[in-house]
């Protein structure tokens, strides 16, 4: 034991337990910080509380950069987060800056940790410094104390630290104890993920959720964090919360599972398949991304789907929170390892989820399901994340195939796409640190400058097809046809992650937002509402993927209002709060604003941050044109006022790239206006005091850039 803290323990009072943990690593030292009421009012909890916590513990007059001492891992749940009867209230809320990015990062995940973390008695964790020696932070709940101890002897993998850690800490109760680890790549890279453990009691194991954006798992091993291991083996009851409102917290849980056991299998059968049904729909809709994100469909696509993973997963609950009848975390049970350190063993697979079939799979051009099975596997053990992974990889395929690398480059490696036994060895270098994998673990960005400056490559061409903004790695759904989608990429805070806004079908399926100004309000209700879900600890799966039978009849289906009006009586069940939509809005507002100042105090949260490369708007090679000739020929005509006939397709290509890129910076001027941000994308002097959020410090800092 390095360092020990005992607090008393005291009951939660209406989902809050008033008080955050910090650990500073560097001095060794445990301590306690009061919340505020100001606090809870402005920042509401989860993604909120720490974004409050990093923004005081960093030093004002400078850029802090990611593995500075200084940056910390925060971790909260919410004021909604661990009720044990309401689907989707278990998620954790990990946040830092980002080793990609060099700004604020922030990942909401499933399993365990946060809800014991708080039912443990803390409203939020953060961690600070950096260790000499490697360590494990252990909050014991049980016996209210905290405790730094070492970890010399831990394994590195994800699955042996849970394994090691659960019987270390739990006396024989495995279900105690949540683990929050990385892993070897984590360490070799700069797109590591978190894995959040839960004890599956039905099969006898431990399991995994992803903390995958964004790389808070390099953050985690850069400051020699082994594992954050939070144990409570009390009961949890509804009553455990300190909700305002008991009974209605009861009343409102038996209905929202009600309702999915009873309209999910008519549904996405999400409690069936997952996430993977998203495969079939993307892939019609052309929106799957298929090498590089060149095309939106392909016919082995049927390899990865739905059909594939149903006979895969294995059947049991899978819900990775009490209570949550949605339960769409599946695994594949005793499958066998074919390449790797644990070749020839048998294990279980935590997913796939569509994410991963994408940027493993169709994006690499591998249609081999039992391929993206395996590198799912070692992803997590090796503490990947899967979407920058496969992205990553994805681009570097492309660069091979147009000659921008060679063999010489790779080390040897033929990395044409589809070559499935070349990507999984790229996967264990990226774990090992060695070889080509060590470049394709810095990113796409870093990769851009690198095959330009070293290799000759013409930086046009990697700015269009290099799939990142802000430095993160996009996730897997293509934008060509849908503006208000590359809008929703391209401005959201932390980069191009899906869980701001997800318009692509409001777009361009339904056409229901043909203007800038509907794009616009889209563009500003859809992350807020979003957004909402981190600050409380929730899940936002059951809010859209299952859906009331009457849904559609309302005014505005995509919002799918009538759970919105149930979230909202929930947290009034809970705090004893009674809030409107609009100032649920608004709740989300203050955060979401102050996240785009800390950007703009990181060196970022302006304008020019706000760009997506070109493929993510229109076709960037003759290629992606003429596979859409058509489309693409009738919108120069009816939309461009140009004349296709006779024209080459790279006039052709010219002349629609102008049009598309102008028309993204209308977007941008009408989502900054209806934001209440200028025309550089920062919010004004009026917003920020309208929101309350005009601390002393921030309004120092428009003032500087305004």
């Amino acid at each position: 034991m390095l360092a020990n803290f005992e607090y008393e323990s005291k009951k939660l009072k209406r989902g809050y337990n008033n008080r955050t943990l910090h650990v500073n690593l560097s001095e060794m030292k445990i301590s306690s910080k009061p919340v505020t009421e100001r606090m809870k009012s402005t920042f509401t909890g989860g993604r909120g509380f720490n974004l409050w916590l990093l923004w005081n513990a960093l030093p004002e007059n400078k850029v802090t950069a990611w593995d500075e001492p200084e940056n910390e891992i925060c971790i909260s749940s919410g004021p909604l987060g661990g009720i044990p009867i309401y689907p989707g209230s278990g998620k954790s809320i990990a946040l830092s800056i980002s080793p990609l990015t060099g700004i604020i990062v922030d990942s909401n995940v499933g399993g365990y940790f946060g809800p014991f973390l708080k039912y443990s008695g803390w409203d939020a964790l953060e961690i600070q410094g950096k260790s000499k020696t490697e360590v494990i932070v252990f909050v014991d709940g049980d016996a209210s104390k905290v405790q730094i101890d070492g970890a010399a002897h831990l394994p590195s993998e994800t699955h042996l630290i849970t394994e090691v850690l659960a019987d270390k800490y739990g006396n024989g109760n495995p279900r105690s104890i949540s683990v929050v680890s990385a892993g070897p790549g984590a360490e070799n890279t700069l797109m590591g993920c978190l894995n959040f453990s839960w004890y599956d009691s039905t099969r006898h194991i431990h399991r995994h959720k992803q903390a995958g954006r964004g790389g808070i798992g390099t953050v985690l091993r850069n400051k020699k964090i082994k594992a954050v291991v939070a144990k409570h083996s009390r009961p949890i009851l509804v009553e455990s919360n300190g909700p305002a409102d008991a009974s209605l917290v009861k009343e409102l849980g038996l209905a929202y599972n009600q309702e999915l056991k009873s309209l999910d299998p008519k549904q996405n059968e999400m409690s069936i398949v997952g996430t993977t049904h998203l495969v079939n729909i993307m892939n019609s809709f052309d929106l799957l991304p298929v090498k590089n994100f060149r095309y939106g469909s392909d016919p082995k696509a049927e390899r990865l789907s739905r059909e594939v993973f149903r006979k895969k997963f294995h059947k049991g609950f899978d819900g990775c929170w009490f209570g949550c009848s949605l339960a769409c975390s599946h695994g594949v049970k005793d499958f066998e390892l074919e390449t790797g350190p644990y070749k020839g063993q048998r294990v279980f697979v935590n997913g796939p989820e569509y994410e991963t079939i994408a940027a493993l799979g169709s994006n690499c051009g591998i249609f081999d399901a039992n391929y993206v099975v395996e590198m799912n596997y070692y992803c997590d053990v090796y503490g990947l994340d899967t979407i920058s992974v496969g992205t990553a990889l994805a681009f570097a395929m492309e660069c091979y195939e147009m000659g921008v690398i060679n063999e010489a480059v790779t080390g040897g490696i033929d990395l044409r796409f589809g070559n499935k036994e070349v990507a999984s060895e790229i996967i264990h270098q990226m774990a090992k640190g060695e070889g080509f994998g060590t470049l394709i673990g810095q990113g796409v960005k870093r990769m851009k400058h690198i095959f330009a400056e070293k290799y000759g490559a013409d930086s046009t061409i990697m700015l269009d097809i290099g799939m990142e903004s802000k430095g993160l790695e996009f996730s897997e759904y293509v934008t060509k046809e849908s503006l208000a989608q590359q809008g929703g990429y391209g401005l959201a805070l932390k980069g191009p992650q899906h869980d701001e806004a997800w318009l692509i079908f409001l777009d361009m399926v339904h056409n229901l937002m043909p203007s800038f100004e509907e794009k616009a309000e889209n563009l500003h209700w859809f992350p807020m509402w979003r957004t909402w879900f981190s600050l409380n600890g929730l899940c936002k799966l059951p809010w859209n993927d299952v859906v009331p039978e009457s849904n559609k009849k309302t005014k505005e289906p995509a919002k799918v209002l009538p759970h919105v009006e149930t979230y909202a009586n929930l947290f009034y069940a809970v705090t004893g709060k009674r809030l409107s939509i609009d100032e649920i809005i608004l709740q989300s507002e203050r955060v979401y604003n102050f996240q785009r100042i800390f950007n703009l105090r990181l060196g970022s949260g302006i304008r020019k941050y706000d760009t997506v490369p070109y493929r993510a708007v229109g076709p960037v090679t003759r290629e992606e044109y003429n596979s859409h000739f058509e489309d693409y020929d009738r919108q120069l005509k009816d939309e461009v006022g140009y004349d296709p006939n006779k024209k080459s397709t790279e006039e052709k290509l010219a002349a629609l790239r102008k049009f598309r890129e102008a028309n993204y910076e209308k977007l941008k001027d009408a989502v900054y206006k209806r934001r209440g941000w200028n025309s550089n994308g920062v919010p004004t002097l009026q917003k920020v005091k309208a929101l309350g959020i005009d601390f002393p410090d921030v309004t120092k800092l428009l003032e500087k850039n305004l």
